[in-house]
């Protein structure tokens, strides 16, 4: 795959520019005005939908348009289209509140109107420390919280440190759900050691069995349960609309954030191969090519701290639809990429200078585009075309 970086884009862009319900406490308070924005496809508007989430960190549609709405210190939430938010769910297992760590992703069963199972991502406080791990749950009837827990998958081994948790999922069109998982920070050498899942992207039946289609059990060494390696800090995974495969986004160091489409049983380099830099401004490992490793399908350098992402498919905005959508955290941005085929070709920052770290970006059922921002008064955003 061909490698597109974002110093590319920017060359480019300065030549154009140059030529041319039940346990609710109470609704929340009135919404903030919302904000007007002009963007290459046209006017958009972001508002508030609701507000006074603590740190938000994944973000699931319930059939009915309400929203289920991690916060990373350990609770979940219901979230309504007006604004309205619940009390902290029950039922949730025990969870590590540290660092990165804490209550992270959350996706619905394929059969959730059925079997009403929820998947969580979270760190599990363990001997030796902490590791990421995924549950699955049921929601009860009146939505307050969830009954049959029981954790289906954990990364190990566990550790002391509070960073690199990972832990985006997406169910692929099997049925079968791919779970990111980061590289711990400190251990960042065991993202290539196929005998643990530190870096790993894995994959997973949604009983936490094994796809007997997975590469490692047709590879000496490798755990069953991955399906790539050499992963850093995957912060974004989504589905090509076209091609089914998988899509992820990455933190590199200083410089080096990825987009990648992970094919099975490949090697994406980290850490022998990156755009990046250490924070120290030292290299790392060997440069950024190496005999059977991967490139990125794009990158940016400097970071943009990359986190949800989400592949635009609905008709209210017909100039993006088949663009991906990336949340920024450092970046402060929301990156709209616009694609051809399985390549990136162009990209636009969307609502710099917010103030925001935009931590999840979801399409919403209504064809329209939410936002979570990771903050201590964080909050549920909504896109919708401008006047």
């Amino acid at each position: 795959m061909n490698t597109f970086c974002v110093k590319t884009l920017f060359a480019a862009a300065r030549a154009v520019v140059a030529a041319a319900g039940a346990a609710i406490l109470a609704a929340a308070p009135a919404l903030a005005q919302p904000d007007a924005f002009q963007t290459e496809k046209g006017p958009v508007v972001l508002e508030t939908v609701a507000k006074g989430l603590e740190n938000p960190w994944g973000l699931a549609f319930l059939p009915d348009g309400r929203m289920l709405v991690t916060e990373r210190p350990g609770r979940m939430r219901v979230v309504g289209q007006d604004g309205a938010v619940s009390a902290p769910l029950a039922g949730l297992p025990p969870i590590a509140a540290r660092g990165q760590g804490g209550l992270l992703d959350v996706v619905l069963d394929p059969d959730f109107a059925g079997n009403r199972h929820v998947y969580v991502t979270f760190a599990e406080p363990r001997e030796g420390g902490a590791g990421a791990s995924v549950a699955r749950m049921t929601l009860n009837a009146e939505a307050s919280g969830f009954e049959d827990v029981r954790v289906i998958f954990r990364q190990q081994p566990a550790y002391t440190g509070g960073n690199h948790f990972g832990s985006r999922m997406v169910f692929d069109r099997t049925g079968a759900l791919f779970v990111a998982l980061g590289d711990r920070f400190d251990l960042r050498d065991q993202a290539q050691n196929r005998a643990n899942t530190l870096g790993k992207i894995v994959r997973i039946n949604r009983d936490g069995s094994i796809p007997a289609d997975n590469p490692g059990h047709r590879r000496e060494g490798w755990l069953t349960s991955i399906w790539s390696i050499g992963h850093r800090n995957v912060q974004g995974a989504a589905l090509h609309p076209v091609t089914g495969r998988l899509w992820t986004a990455e933190h590199g160091a200083r410089g080096g954030d990825e987009i990648n489409s992970p094919e099975a049983g490949k090697n994406y380099g980290w850490p022998i191969i990156t755009y990046g830099r250490d924070y120290s401004g030292a290299r790392i490992g060997e440069g950024t090519h190496k005999a059977g490793m991967e490139q990125p399908v794009f990158y940016w350098d400097p970071s943009i701290a990359p986190s949800g992402m989400a592949f635009y498919t609905g008709e209210r905005f017909p100039g993006w639809k088949g663009n991906a959508f990336v949340g920024a955290l450092a970046g402060g941005v929301v990156a709209r990429l616009t694609l051809d085929g399985e390549k990136v070709v162009a990209e636009e920052r969307l609502f710099a200078n917010t103030g925001n770290r935009f931590r999840d970006v979801r399409q919403g059922p209504d064809g329209l585009i939410y936002l979570l921002t990771d903050a201590r008064d964080g909050r549920v955003l909504r896109i919708r075309p401008g006047a």
